[in-house]
């Protein structure tokens, strides 16, 4: 089984690992590249005035990182995150995590601070510069004072376009993974849809499934927990 892995070239290796494990074929082709934001002082600014801040809320494991980077104290505010893998990068800078939904969607954070007296908290949420609205928006309505400032961006990696006309050249590949909507938005501009209909795809969870379905193509698999190692499941279904 030839399976593709989408995700960006440092976050590759935690889904082709596995899969290599079982003993599956791996085609690397990192359709995500993560770019400075582009107001690199506006970040700045948020991770200076942090503890200012009642709650901060990560939806990404990216965006942990590039907050991360600009900090010059610890922060006493009280930290969210969207799921197992951006609550362990989170504990992993030092953060201590208060809040975590059991699934991981950002609909499940919502839900999860709503159990939280929120209103009039300020939030401060570090995001990619295109992310959907679904948390600052959740938490406005139960009246939280939202800011949302961009910590870095998708960008389509230099070299892509090549290596993916490589990629889904014949004997096209079995599978296509998705770990993010940014991923599936990436790819079909690289590919044509006709060719990728030939080709199965693999989601991480019900957000990326209906971002596949958006640009006209099916999802074959989605996985029932919402990681990386659900995907890997989700093949083996």
């Amino acid at each position: 089984m030839r399976v593709v892995v989408t995700r960006a070239e440092k976050q590759a290796e935690e889904l082709a690992g596995p899969l290599r494990e079982r003993g599956v074929e791996v085609i690397l082709l990192p359709v995500i590249g993560i770019a400075p934001p582009a107001d690199g002082q506006a970040l700045k600014a948020a991770a200076k005035r942090a503890n200012e801040y009642d709650w901060i809320v990560f939806t990404s494991v990216n965006a942990i990182e590039a907050f991360a980077a600009e900090l010059r104290e610890p922060v006493t505010a009280r930290i969210a995150t969207v799921g197992a893998a951006t609550r362990e990068a989170a504990e992993e800078h030092g953060f201590k995590v208060s809040v975590t939904p059991a699934k991981y969607v950002a609909e499940a954070l919502v839900e999860a601070l709503g159990a939280e007296k929120l209103a009039g908290c300020r939030m401060l949420i570090p995001s990619a510069a295109v992310t959907r609205d679904v948390v600052p928006a959740g938490l406005r309505e139960r009246g939280a004072q939202v800011v949302v400032v961009e910590a870095y961006r998708n960008v389509v990696p230099e070299g892509a376009a090549a290596r993916a006309a490589e990629v889904f050249s014949e004997p096209l590949p079995d599978w296509v993974t998705f770990a993010s909507s940014s991923a599936v938005d990436h790819l079909v501009k690289l590919v044509d849809a006709a060719i990728l209909r030939r080709v199965k795809i693999a989601t991480i969870g019900p957000v990326t499934s209906a971002t596949v379905r958006k640009h006209g193509l099916n999802v074959t698999a989605e996985a029932e927990i919402h990681t990386v190692e659900g995907l890997v499941d989700a093949l083996d279904a």
